[in-house]
């Protein structure tokens, strides 16, 4: 009996710890992302100057991009609370920044009313917003990492990123009707505002949750011994910079998105590239790819805790970058359908490979002592180059430029094959032990022992959720 309860207590928090994590992550990306799709669609037209269209989306798509400028200064400073103060406390400041800055975007006037001051308040609320996001899925994954039960890391840490998916999904389910009901005239002038002034949801829905979730026992393991860290920052680049270096190459797998969601929109979209794909219509696109992520992203967590990490994640990376040449061709030949079925191959099902994995690989490399500062930091190095993908892609695959498909589609590729070279010379971490993770030399548990413990955690689910 005393068995079941600890069980069941253990099992309680591991789901609450999880939930957080899943609720936060769509609360947040949903921000992150409605500011994406409003970059690709609305912005060039709103906030920027008319004379010239290719500099308007170039410039547009480079304030997306200054988020993830933001995003390493943002990953030093909540990295630092998170591994002082704890994941709980940095998960909570996290939301209340990203949720007002979000609604103040909604609320800025447009080029036409201030002119160049439009451009800069919105510059000024983007960083503010990659500030913010640069601790929530450290500290989100290193929450659920450290509450999961041995054996099943992978599957829930995983649930970090379908809530990432599910951001995506709300973001563009938001933009869709608004897109699809109202005239061009309303929707550019006010109808977009609405999803950026929604965010006042983020705060409140966000701080109701996250003030549930106990610390996690590993990091209250460090604060009862009194080894909390005093600069994490510092002690994560002596100790662990081969793996920091590592995750900032496997971060790279952020083009993805990015050519699926940023540069194919305006591939698509504007009219500058004459594609003429209409805004709603491009809108279900990255819909039902990520409405496929969802279903994919636990299982393919927990496959991982069957044949480890870098499996998928190699898979995954090459698989995807393959694929992006096919997606981007689909799309100049004006194929909806098969545009659809590329983003669904691309990014529903192979990119999760990578997706499904990295919110438990990379905490796993690094000790409790800076798990969250370095995460943080080297994963937000890695996406802040792929930020600056959009408006490169824009470069050197203009409107009127040949062979769009092939060009941007290389550089993908060539992005992609860094991030599983990362992964294949990184070490093996699903079968270690919480208090060795982070230790280059630490011994995995036999295989037969850690499929007892990962079966026995299985069982021990069940058991809690009969009882509960």
């Amino acid at each position: 009996m005393a068995s079941l309860t600890k069980n069941t207590a253990h099992g309680a928090q591991t789901k609450k710890a999880t939930l957080s994590g899943w609720i936060g992550s769509v609360l947040e990306y949903y921000d992150f992302f409605i500011y994406a799709t409003a970059a690709s669609l609305i912005f060039p037209q709103i906030f920027f100057p008319k004379g010239n269209p290719k500099m308007a989306l170039i410039a547009s798509l480079a304030t997306y991009g200054v988020g993830y400028v933001a995003r390493p200064i943002g990953a030093f400073v909540l990295g630092h609370w998170g591994d002082t103060r704890g994941r709980k406390h940095v998960l909570i400041v996290c939301m209340f920044l990203m949720g007002i800055s979000t609604m103040a975007v909604g609320l800025l006037p447009t080029y036409q009313q201030v002119g160049i001051l439009a451009p800069i308040l919105l510059v000024a609320f983007r960083l503010i917003q990659g500030f913010a996001v640069a601790g929530e899925i450290s500290g989100a994954s290193s929450m659920i990492l450290e509450h999961a039960p041995f054996g099943r890391r992978g599957f829930y840490a995983s649930f970090t990123l379908q809530g990432v998916q599910a951001g995506q999904i709300l973001a563009a389910a938001v933009f869709l009707p608004l897109a699809h009901y109202m005239n061009e005239d309303s929707f550019n002038s006010w109808g977009w505002r609405i999803p950026f002034l929604l965010s006042f949801v983020v705060i409140i829905a966000g701080y109701i949750i996250r003030r549930e979730v106990d610390e996690t026992p590993a990091f209250a393991q460090e604060s009862t011994e009194g080894a909390r860290p005093k600069a994490p920052v510092i002690e994560a680049v002596q100790e662990n910079w081969r793996d920091m270096l590592r995750v900032v190459c496997m971060a790279l797998m952020n083009v993805i998105p990015v050519v699926a969601t940023i540069f194919g929109a305006a591939y698509a979209v504007q009219p500058a590239y004459g594609i003429g794909f209409s805004k709603d219509i491009y809108l279900w696109i990255p819909v039902l790819g990520n409405c496929l992520a969802i279903l994919v992203i636990p299982y393919v967590g927990n496959l991982t805790d069957k044949i480890g990490r870098r499996p998928p994640i190699i898979v995954g990376a090459l698989g995807s970058g393959l694929l992006s040449f096919g997606y981007l061709y689909a799309i100049s030949i004006h194929n909806v359908p098969l545009a659809i079925v590329m983003s669904l191959l691309m990014w529903g099902v192979v990119y999760q490979g990578y997706n499904a994995v990295f919110p438990s690989f990379y905490p796993e490399l690094f000790p409790t002592r800076t798990r969250v500062s370095a995460m943080a930091i080297s994963q937000n190095l890695g996406t802040l180059v792929t930020a600056m993908l959009p408006a490169l892609f824009a470069w050197v695959a203009p409107p009127g430029a040949a062979n769009i498909p092939l060009t941007v589609g290389a550089i993908a590729f060539g992005v992609t094959i860094i991030a599983a070279l990362a992964a294949l010379s990184a070490r093996e971490t699903s079968r270690i032990r919480m208090t060795d993770l982070g230790t280059a030399n630490a011994v995995p548990v036999e295989k037969a022992e850690y499929e007892r413990l990962r079966q026995q955690s299985v069982a021990n689910s069940r058991e809690a959720r009969v009882a509960a």
